[in-house]
């Protein structure tokens, strides 16, 4: 009797909790990809960016995403993203024998609207990118990759203006490298946190928003090392190495500017400035500034053709003065799916990641160009030029221990080096907005490589420079 009263408790209970979570909504989406690749050369060689291993060329990559929306009400919800990267067959989660599980939390964050008011509060692993133009993809300086890198902040969204003016104020913790203790007890500064605002401003045809960020770098938190690379100076790597100061800080101010008036003729532009550890030692100091515009036409149902042209301030002779580049913590910024940036190509470890940053140059594309139902392209074409005094260049790389680590050939360029890149990249709807067969294909050159910087060492990396070439073919659904 007392089992059987115990166990209509249980089934009452479980009843109640059915009642009380009947209310909570879950939307489930995502993506899969799974495509073929042969890359050849993509560091221009067929070695590694240090020259220590030989590339393969031909890998089958696959990649899964799934978002899980938990909606309480329509001022209430969580999200939780789960992933599986982008992994080639026969390895890691995809060997055959005791595979890896690899299986990660990709976004997890709780979002809800303050009642009475249409102020937005986002806590948790989220999506981040500073104002950017929308032609070139996503932020030079701190970007999200178009939603798919998430870092872990506090944000808040306040429209202070209806449909004129909102404020996006928010705080993120991107590294804290020894958690809760240091390693021993004397407490270092091992934490690297932003601070930023952003205003958008919307008028009748064009849209303004200017933006400022602050990060404060401690002594001891640069343990990312694509990160670092792009926040320190090579006079950091100068005997005393690495920062003097306990804590440094780092601004950046900017302004995002997008005119649609003349439609369908549209402008767009990015001016951004920044600067860090101004109060450590000279050689640690890093400032510069980038700048970029495009313009888009709308009108033909063919295309879509649009041109951009971007500079950046790049390096003078010496590395004792610190660096004249601006500093950055993730950069995703490109246009037309350029094969020389990551900008929007639906698969990804294709590009040859090159910096633009220490460079200027120019891009033209033609987006969605479609002479058959269900099959679209992308065609583009850029050129790039180095804005980096070869000397600077070369006192960093021998400062750092050679090629491929602070500074990498035909990634930086020099004044007098240059890249050159194509891709057409094409799209095939077997279920419309479900499923795609893709194929991307790009060739890029390397220009007037200079021995003096990069062959440091027994490795003559400028001896081996060749053409890159890439092919991919998969498919990509959508759910």
């Amino acid at each position: 009797m007392q089992r059987a009263l115990r166990l209509l408790v249980l089934c009452l209970l479980a009843l109640g909790a059915t009642s009380a979570f009947a209310a909570t909504e879950v939307r489930m989406a995502g993506d899969a990809r799974v495509y073929g690749m042969f890359f050849e050369n993509r560091n221009w060689t067929s070695w590694n960016a240090t020259g220590t291993q030989t590339e393969d060329t031909l890998e089958i990559w696959e990649r899964f995403r799934l978002r899980s929306d938990f909606v309480a009400s329509e001022a209430v919800k969580f999200r939780l993203s789960t992933m599986v990267g982008d992994t080639p067959w026969g390895n890691g989660t995809f060997t055959a024998a005791n595979p890896e599980v690899s299986i990660a939390v990709w976004e997890a964050y709780l979002q809800f609207k303050w009642p009475g008011c249409d102020f937005e509060v986002t806590a948790g692993l989220q999506p981040i990118s500073l104002p950017h133009a929308s032609i070139f993809y996503d932020s030079p300086i701190l970007a999200s990759k178009n939603n798919n890198k998430t870092f872990a902040a506090l944000t808040v969204k306040a429209p202070l203006i209806d449909n004129r003016l909102t404020a996006n104020a928010g705080f993120a913790r991107l590294i804290d490298v020894n958690r809760t203790y240091d390693t021993t007890t004397t407490q270092v500064a091992d934490e690297f946190d932003v601070y930023f605002l952003t205003l958008p401003i919307a008028f009748d045809g064009a849209k303004i928003v200017p933006w400022g960020m602050a990060g404060v770098v401690g002594r001891s938190s640069l343990s990312v090392n694509s990160i670092k690379y792009g926040m320190i100076s090579g006079g950091n790597y100068l005997s005393p190495t690495g920062y003097n100061d306990n804590q440094s800080l780092y601004w950046w101010g900017g302004a995002m500017f997008e005119v649609t008036a003349l439609d369908p003729i549209s402008f767009y532009a990015d001016v951004i400035y920044g600067q860090g550890a101004f109060n450590d030692h000279q050689r640690n100091r890093r400032q510069g500034w980038f700048i970029d515009g495009g313009v888009k036409y709308t009108g033909f149902d063919w295309a879509t053709p649009m041109a951009g042209a971007w500079w950046s301030s790049g390096e003078d002779s010496g590395i004792r003065n610190g660096s004249e580049r601006i500093p950055s913590i993730t950069d995703y910024w490109g246009m037309g799916g350029s094969f020389l940036y990551q900008s929007g190509q639906e698969f990804t470890n294709d590009t040859m990641l090159a910096n633009p940053i220490g460079s200027w140059g120019l891009s033209a594309s033609l987006d969605n160009v479609s002479f058959m139902n269900k099959l679209s392209h992308v065609v583009t074409f850029a050129a790039a030029f180095g804005t980096n005094s070869a000397a600077g260049l070369r006192k960093a790389v021998l400062a750092s221990g050679g090629n491929g680590r602070y500074l990498t050939m035909g990634k930086d360029l020099a004044i007098g080096e240059y890249l050159l890149g194509a891709n057409i990249d094409s799209k095939y709807w077997i279920y419309e907005k479900s499923l795609a067969l893709v194929m991307e294909t790009g060739w890029a050159h390397y220009g007037n490589g200079n021995g003096s910087i990069w062959n440091t060492g027994t490795k003559r990396f400028t001896n081996k420079v060749e053409d890159a070439w890439k092919v991919a073919v998969g498919l990509k659904y959508w759910f």
